[in-house]
């Protein structure tokens, strides 16, 4: 399948990719995430477009399949909990249960996966529009409380948590994604004394901008965000 033919709403996206440069096999749950194009419009939701990545939601109904993503590299968000079966081409199947906030990188890989389990599942596929670097940047810059969780030629990826009524050091980001899997109202504190409200709600996908601050909690609920920061 290519974005031929896919109806309009998911051809867009197809005709941004391209071929990433890692090889060898995909690794077990990022198998899961390596596919962008689903058949039906009404199972798509694009959340934003620029010119370093595009972002979408995707959700797969019980028994529902989908196109595993030959050409394009991205890192996939869990929304829900679930079971998949994967099966790449000219593989036999594989199942495996994702849990909510499991996130993955994928290079490409042909082929296709199943929601097997009896629920709804729920998931943002992340593109990455540019060549990438071979530069590493590790945690310099980040808040010691966030978890990098990996890191490649195409994105740095970590996870953010603040709980309520707290805040974090100051330090500097680069333009990023946001994923939002729990939702905070949140201040921003700029070091020239400005204040930008930056509240981000659950389920939420937002393009921030790279800047030097520090994120204050102000409301009754931790904050949970996965972040992707395209290189």
């Amino acid at each position: 399948m290519d974005g031929r033919d896919l109806p309009p709403s998911a051809a867009v996206f197809c005709e941004t990719q391209y071929v990433p440069d890692q090889t060898g096999p995909c690794g077990f749950l990022a198998a899961l995430a390596c596919f962008l194009a689903i058949a039906s419009p009404l199972l798509q939701s694009p959340k934003l477009s620029n010119a370093k990545v595009v972002a979408v939601e995707y959700s797969l109904g019980p028994g529902e399949t989908a196109p595993l993503n030959a050409r394009h590299a991205g890192v996939t968000v869990y929304l829900d909990a679930g079971s998949l079966a994967v099966t790449p081409n000219g593989e036999a199947p594989r199942h495996v249960t994702v849990k909510r906030g499991d996130t993955v990188f994928l290079p490409a890989q042909a082929g296709t996966v199943k929601n097997s389990g009896p629920r709804d599942m729920r998931f943002v596929r992340v593109d990455f529009l540019g060549a990438g670097s071979a530069v590493t940047w590790g945690t310099t810059g980040l808040s010691p409380n966030y978890k990098l969780l990996f890191e490649n030629s195409s994105a740095r990826v970590y996870d953010i948590r603040i709980p309520a009524g707290t805040k974090e050091p100051q330090h500097t980001h680069k333009d990023r994604v946001v994923v939002c899997l729990l939702g905070a109202k949140l201040m921003h504190l700029m070091p020239d004394g400005r204040q930008e409200p930056s509240t981000l709600e659950t389920g939420e996908v937002a393009w921030r901008l790279g800047a030097t601050h520090i994120g204050q909690n102000l409301g009754a609920t931790d904050l949970w965000v996965i972040a992707i920061e395209p290189k």
